[in-house]
């Protein structure tokens, strides 16, 4: 049986690992019969029951399929059971069953997704700050700011780190941005390999009504702009490669770009009317399971997103420092 090594909790903080937990509700109900052989198991429906982020759930998830509770299959997820088995995947929502998150559990998970309610915010503030240089987060202003305790803001940051938004700096401080040119045409490079890569991946994962229904929004006039359609792109069809790791990666790798964008709508910068047609070419070819032809053109469009995205950058030096930079931020 593979052996799964996991980070442990830095002594003295009297908290085991989120992802134990996690790992400890899942078996319990597995080993107890509560969810039942071939269940499909998916990270997020699990994060939102728990009311935590995905990463700790992958984790789980890892470490139950090395235990053989549950195994891999030709789709996204995990199904319960022994590799080998019989099963037919089962995909129904974990509320249609006796789902038990026993007390002990259920405050602990209470205690550390805490941080869970002020993340995107942070997450928001920290990305958009990276457009106007370096800056350092000061823990205790965090804290401050959000009204929790030191930990829960050691969580947000944590997690941060995680997404590649925050680094520790020589001093061990925590460092954001800057968003230079080099960092936007790498984060593009590796937009341009793994994108194409998961679509391909994706192609019989992805469901034919839902490119159908983005397809008429985009007619109606109702897709709002390109932002919109690219959280579509990653919800329905690179987000359905089979390929949980992939997935995830591509997912980070966008996150510092999605937010400069809005950072720059928000400072007044037009919306890129453009790109929506080139959307409406892209999910037509998917939409036609050309994949060929939509890997390549998912290619040349991200090639000129990346030059339009450089020259967005550039304006930036042209515009005064946002006044809303939380106090938490402090320049470099």
């Amino acid at each position: 049986m593979t052996q799964i090594i996991m980070p442990r909790t830095p002594a003295g903080q009297g908290q085991e690992p989120l992802y134990e937990t996690i790992s400890r509700v899942l078996r319990h109900n597995i080993t107890s019969g509560r969810l039942p052989a071939g269940l499909v198991l998916i990270e997020g429906p699990i994060a939102k029951l728990m009311q935590t982020s995905r990463a700790p759930v992958q984790a789980s998830l890892r470490m139950l399929n090395a235990e053989g509770l549950i195994h891999r299959f030709r789709g996204r997820g995990y199904l319960v059971g022994a590799e080998g088995a019989t099963s037919q995947p089962v995909r129904k929502s974990l509320d249609e069953y006796d789902f038990d998150i026993p007390e002990a559990s259920r405050a602990a998970l209470a205690i550390r997704g805490t941080w869970i309610r002020v993340y995107d915010e942070v997450e928001a503030e920290v990305a958009a700050c990276q457009i106007f240089g370096e800056f350092r987060v000061i823990e205790t202003e965090l804290a401050e700011y959000l009204g929790v305790s030191r930990t829960v803001a050691r969580d947000v940051l944590s997690r941060l780190n995680e997404r590649g938004l925050l680094r520790k700096g020589a001093t061990s401080h925590w460092l954001a941005g800057p968003l230079t040119a080099r960092t936007l045409r790498e984060k593009f490079e590796l937009r341009s390999i793994m994108e194409p890569a998961a679509l391909r991946l994706a192609t019989d994962y992805i469901d034919p009504v839902q490119i159908a229904t983005i397809r008429a929004r985009i007619d109606r006039g109702d897709a709002r702009d390109a932002a919109e359609l690219e959280g579509a792109l990653m919800r329905h069809c690179l987000g359905r490669a089979p390929n949980g790791a992939l997935v995830e990666i591509i997912a980070n790798n966008r996150l510092l770009l999605s937010s400069m964008d809005k950072a720059l709508i928000d400072l007044g910068l037009p919306v890129d009317v453009v790109a929506l047609d080139q959307y409406r070419t892209l999910f037509d070819l998917i939409g036609l399971r050309q994949v060929d032809a939509a890997t390549e053109y998912l290619k040349e469009h991200l090639r000129i997103l990346s030059f339009k995205s450089l020259a967005r950058l550039k304006i930036v030096a042209l515009i005064p420092e946002s006044e809303s930079i939380p106090r938490y931020l402090v320049k470099v």
